[in-house]
């Protein structure tokens, strides 16, 4: 709602959030006007995000401590029409940042 209220004062908004659930994604998607939403799909597999975990949340998930953790025991349904996917285990920060500033400049958004 935050996001929406900066996006109609014209102003570009980054929101990173975890939603596992595309109704989610969706319901976001909706409140905002076409071309006001776009979702980038930062995709890394469940092994690369354990590696990258330094609270070691994945591991307490595994280990019973932590229920309904996205990817071990709650699911994640991942985008099926994201405007920005990048493979973040292929892409470096730069180029990912690089691709991003792609897109905005061939929409014409900055």
């Amino acid at each position: 709602e935050v996001s929406k209220l900066l996006a109609d004062a014209g102003l570009i908004t980054l929101t990173a959030f975890i939603s596992p659930y595309r109704e989610d994604r969706d319901r976001v998607r909706e409140i905002l006007e076409d071309g006001e939403f776009i979702e980038v799909d930062a995709k890394a597999s469940v092994e690369t995000c354990e590696q990258r975990d330094p609270k070691q949340l994945y591991k307490k998930a595994r280990a019973g401590e932590i229920k309904n953790f996205t990817g071990i025991d709650a699911p994640y349904e991942a985008p099926e029409h994201a405007e920005i996917v990048v493979d973040t285990e292929t892409t470096s920060v730069e180029e990912a940042v690089q691709q991003i500033l792609e897109y905005l400049e061939d929409k014409q958004i900055i």
